[in-house]
């Protein structure tokens, strides 16, 4: 469980404790809301996730926050991109075009996969209709030129 002191500061209850004995601060077993008014002490209660955009954004940790008399951590859509040797519009852009990459690695070596689990429908002794067999792995071949590749691409149906 995370806290938070009257002084703003957070941490972890195990922190918190460790604060306390270094500090010769009463020690207790179980943390309640009694003894929590006493120390002036509140929890950190999860707070929601935020929307985000996939396949590019996130929800990340930003601090928390009060709402009410509650204490919440606060998620803000990531990552962030601030203007400084680049701006921030170059920054998102190659963040995007390495994520692209990433992902069109992962799908070319799924076809990878698919095309070797087929070889053996090639062979000269195979009984599979090799015309039919054929055309999918053509159309593996050219995943890479379907639309919506890396992200949303439909991979033809095996025969």
């Amino acid at each position: 469980m995370e806290i938070r002191t009257s002084s703003g500061q957070v941490m972890f209850e195990s922190e918190y404790r460790a604060y306390l004995l270094t500090n010769n601060g009463p020690s207790f077993e179980v943390l309640t809301p009694e003894i929590m008014a006493e120390l002036g002490i509140d929890p950190v209660l999860e707070g929601p996730q935020a929307t985000t955009t996939p396949p590019y954004q996130f929800s990340q940790r930003s601090g928390v926050e009060q709402i009410g008399e509650q204490w919440f951590t606060k998620y803000i859509a990531g990552p962030i991109f601030t203007d400084n040797e680049t701006t921030a519009v170059e920054q998102e852009a190659a963040y995007k075009a390495q994520k692209d990459a990433e992902q069109a690695t992962a799908v070319r070596a799924d076809r990878t996969k698919r095309l070797a689990d087929s070889d053996w429908t090639q062979i000269a002794d195979s009984t599979a209709d090799k015309a039919v067999w054929a055309t999918y792995r053509a159309s593996l071949r050219d995943i890479t030129k379907a639309d919506g590749f890396p992200w949303t691409m439909v991979w033809p149906t095996q025969p």
